[in-house]
């Protein structure tokens, strides 16, 4: 099966930048999407950003413009990077794997503080 790890998170001032990693191992037969989400305290988990194999994104509406997500397919690694950062962005950052073959990966959560 698949696991993924985050790594990243941590405090930074508003306007800032962050850049989150998500490292995938295990026996998928590849892994098609990768992706991002994010958890406030009380809301709900939340869609920021997934990329496919071949390279094709989606975005929330929320950082369209301010985060980046990239893979590296060799790797089985996607990055997060986060600029322009508000303090709406503070939240749980979970990766999340989806394999060619068997179940979704999740990953443990990082915390991204936004905060003066």
């Amino acid at each position: 099966q698949v696991q993924v790890v985050e790594s990243g998170g941590g405090l930074v001032q508003p306007g800032g930048s962050l850049r989150l990693s998500c490292a995938a191992s295990g026996n998928g037969f590849g892994i098609y999407i990768m992706g991002w989400y994010r958890q406030a305290p009380g809301k709900q988990r939340d869609l920021v950003a997934t990329i496919t194999r071949d390279g094709r994104t989606d975005y929330a509406d929320s950082v369209k413009g301010r985060f980046t997500i990239s893979r590296d397919n060799a790797k089985n690694t996607i990055n997060l990077q986060m600029n322009s950062l508000k303090p709406e962005d503070t939240a749980v950052y979970y990766c999340n794997a989806k394999p060619v073959l068997g179940a979704d990966a999740w990953g443990q959560g990082t915390l991204v503080t936004v905060s003066s």
